[in-house]
């Protein structure tokens, strides 16, 4: 029986009808502190079931994931994007979910197709200095059922080793603040649980920890359901958190559900935290959907039917904001969070965005306002503390030297720029992290954490079956991670784009000695030219050998001065 096995790059996206011809890594060189992924990829040419194991004294920051194929829809929207840089721009199957290889009792089916193991090492912050090896053992099942000699067992079993080097240097905290838009509703629904049952807070709990293990360090919170990819005069299943009761002119708000949700994202390292959007999407013109109590019946008070500014609303408002930032600051997150108005307003919405940050901004306190827009303007004309600017449109920001800047993508761009679609190379995700250390960008937003909707939310889809909204948008841009019987798996998307915010790390450590400007410069000098968001090397070459190198700095600069 022929049994192949390589070991690749994280980076490498190995199809299950591709050619096991790769080039293969078996030394990595990381700061303490650091994750580093790679994969173990498998053919044989009859079907063989493979027990897994691991031998490393780094054995216990080692977690073992099967990779499964995901299902590319949409590969891309738009037309003539021959030479875009995608994979494929036909439909088909793409590796992408990770999947736990406990669940399959550390045992995967190894076929003519390939089988991938991705390997991932949490290496702890406390880690001495020096050198260590990482064994996976790969041993067919029926060679271990047969408890073979020890001679016959080493005989069948295969094994892959990565050297690791950790070197006397430790990696920064994350400066980048990092969201991805998380939707309680959609845990309900593919899950088939209660709204904030148990069983949903649990779930909500695997999520929340699921989108931390990735550097999410912030979370879109639900105090009312977030005006979100809804059709108009339509409602989503209400997540309110913020229990509300009208008695005359006053309200009356219970905080129970949202103090149990600021308790999981506190548990799982939630450092930051923004509120629904107050007014609705694309435009400010209505208030988003509110459920209130009033004489015993509870309804949507607010909503599609009631204006953005009238007096009922913004009476409300005043008593909403100053009770949810009593809140914020018995929490403790008041300078943590962060308020939206109103998600992408355009110039012609301008004056109605205009009159919302009116009404809100001067009821924040220490909290700040940030959304997604892309017109400068909104910014000469102050009515935006930290624009959220598509990455497709930021040089136009970044000529103004805006302060708070932070950046996103959403649904495209899907030429040039990066992106994490699925039809996409895995460099064209990680790229984004050397683009935000050289831009000083303060924060990261996109809109699909886990999106398992239609386009404007008609109906729940199946996202094993869609992973473009069924066909609304590029496939892979509503969602990083995918539900699971009772759990949540996350992504090769999601691991690169973590990736990426590790190498912005390694930039602030390598900064810590030869100075921001110095770190640019070695970037662009790597790059062979400026690195701009719409121009940077379309390979995972320049990606690991710059990393590699500035590690390999940080190293010599540490023990210099140690």
């Amino acid at each position: 029986m022929e049994f192949q096995v390589v070991q690749v790059s994280s980076l490498e996206k190995v199809r299950a009808q591709d050619s096991l011809r790769r080039d293969e890594i078996h030394k990595k060189t990381v700061l303490a502190g650091e994750r580093l992924s790679y994969q173990i990829c498998m053919k044989a040419d009859s079907r063989m079931d493979v027990a897994v194991s691991v031998e490393s004294g780094l054995k216990d920051a080692v977690r073992l994931y099967m990779v499964q194929d995901a299902y590319i829809d949409v590969p891309a929207r738009e037309e003539d994007m021959e030479g875009e840089d995608y994979m494929t721009l036909e439909p088909g199957f793409m590796p992408d979910i990770l999947v736990p290889l406990e669940e399959q009792g550390n045992q995967l089916a190894v076929t003519s197709r390939t089988a991938t193991v991705w390997v991932k090492v949490d290496v702890p912050r406390d880690t001495p200095a020096g050198d260590y090896r990482i064994k996976v053992r790969l041993l067919p099942v029926d060679m271990q059922a047969a408890k073979a000699s020890a001679a016959e067992d080493a005989a069948f079993t295969v094994c892959q080793v990565m050297d690791v080097r950790v070197i006397p240097a430790s990696m920064p905290e994350q400066r980048l603040i990092y969201t991805r838009w998380f939707y309680a509703d959609c845990i309900a629904v593919q899950h088939d649980v209660e709204i904030y049952s148990e069983e949903h807070w649990e779930l909500i709990d695997r999520y929340i920890a699921a989108a931390a293990d990735v550097g999410m360090n912030m979370i879109l919170v639900p105090i009312h359901t977030p005006p979100l990819d809804t059709a108009v005069g339509t409602v989503r299943p209400c997540v309110q958190l913020v229990d509300i009761e009208k008695k005359g002119d006053r309200y009356e708000f219970s905080f129970g559900k949202f103090r149990r949700f600021i308790e999981i994202c506190k548990k799982n390292g939630i450092r930051y935290y923004e509120m629904a959007h107050m007014f609705s999407q694309w435009g400010a013109k209505c208030a988003p959907n509110i459920m209130v109590t009033e004489n015993g019946k509870t309804d949507y008070m607010f909503g599609w039917h009631v204006a953005a500014d009238s007096k009922e609303y913004v009476a409300f408002l005043a008593q909403y904001i100053e009770a949810v930032s009593k809140e914020l600051e018995a929490e403790g997150i008041s300078e943590q969070t962060y308020f939206h108005i109103s998600d992408e307003p355009t110039l012609e919405s301008m004056e109605t965005y205009r009159t919302a940050s009116d009404i809100m901004r001067p009821l924040i306190g220490d909290s700040k306002t940030f959304d997604a827009l892309s017109n400068y303007a909104f910014c000469e004309n102050g009515l935006i503390e930290c624009p959220v600017t598509s990455v497709e449109h930021i040089h136009e920001f970044l000529e103004h030297d805006v302060e708070n800047q932070w950046a996103y993508y959403c649904c495209g761009p899907e030429k040039v720029f990066p992106n994490s679609f699925l039809a996409m190379p895995s460099y064209r995700v990680r790229v984004l992290g050397f683009l935000l250390y050289k831009y000083n960008i303060k924060g990261f937003l996109h809109w699909g954490l886990n999106f398992y909707n239609s386009c404007v939310s008609k109906y729940p889809i199946n996202p094993y079956v869609t992973t473009s909204g069924d066909k609304a948008f590029p496939s892979g841009d509503p969602f990083i991670l995918y539900p699971g019987r009772d759990s949540v798996y996350g992504s090769i998307r999601g691991e690169a784009t973590y990736e990426g915010i590790q190498d912005m790390d390694v930039c602030f450590a390598l900064e810590r000695h030869i100075g921001r400007e110095a770190v640019v410069a070695m970037i662009d000098e790597a790059a062979g030219r400026n690195l701009r968001f719409d121009d940077y090397p379309r390979n995972r070459e320049f990606l690991e050998g710059l990393r590699e190198a500035m590690v390999e700095k940080i190293e010599k600069l540490s023990a210099a001065a140690g």
